[in-house]
């Protein structure tokens, strides 16, 4: 089997974190992005995985990224965009500078990853690229419309980019994270009860579920919440 590697693009602590254990407890190489690599540096050494720093927003940083990871291990198996940003507040009191940042990080940070993936991955012949999504990917929530139009927008992103890049044996999914990741010392978790929270170590066995996926049956949307989750 060829060596398989993968890039996380906006990685921090919970889900990219066990991401980045599943993949390389199954053999995988690992690449971990984000604008802080400080923050990266009990990940990288607990999975000897390589960090870049990049801004997902900046189209030259996110092509210095992958030029530099072409560099070090070649096309990655598989992409994970999973940065967020938002700004919550009423609609008419919402900062238009903060309204661009969110989107920019949230949806056009998207395409840029998702860009650059498909240039390499088209040309490999295979390949996953895997988004992160949210409550707000299909609900706009009051107070929170800069995140629900990012996310809306990525949502579509995905949508469109998996239907044009199946064909070409590339594999394009969209995660509905539909509830709070649980946290180590979460305040959140008596609240909420026994699993009320979700584990990001169940969430990221159901993204390496997808990429196993035979593409007779793939998957290009699954929605992920807990069972006390109303929807």
């Amino acid at each position: 089997m060829t060596e398989q590697s993968a890039l996380i693009v906006g990685a921090g602590p919970g889900l990219s974190a066990s991401l980045a254990r599943q993949c390389v407890a199954r053999g995988m190489s690992v690449a971990l992005a984000a604008r802080d690599t400080t923050k990266l540096s009990d990940l990288a050494a607990e999975t000897q995985a390589r960090t870049y720093a990049c801004d997902a927003s900046d189209p030259a940083s996110v092509a210095d990224l992958f030029t530099a990871v072409d560099g070090d291990t070649g096309t990655p198996t598989l992409v994970v965009y999973n940065p967020s940003y938002r700004q919550r507040a009423p609609f008419i009191e919402l900062d238009v500078d903060e309204v661009r940042k969110t989107l920019m990080i949230s949806c056009y940070g998207g395409f840029l990853v998702g860009l650059e993936a498909a240039k390499r991955m088209t040309k490999a012949g295979s390949g996953a690229i895997f988004f992160t999504g949210a409550s707000a990917s299909v609900k706009g929530y009051k107070h929170s419309a800069p995140f629900a139009m990012g996310k809306f927008g990525l949502r579509g992103l995905a949508q469109s980019m998996a239907r044009e890049l199946a064909p070409e044996n590339i594999h394009v999914a969209h995660f509905v994270i539909d509830g709070g990741i649980q946290k180590d010392n979460d305040p959140r978790a008596e609240a909420r009860g026994n699993d009320g929270l979700l584990h990001p170590d169940s969430i990221a066995e159901t993204y390496m579920h997808i990429f196993d996926q035979h593409r007779s049956a793939w998957t290009w949307e699954i929605e992920l919440r807990p069972w006390v989750e109303n929807f």
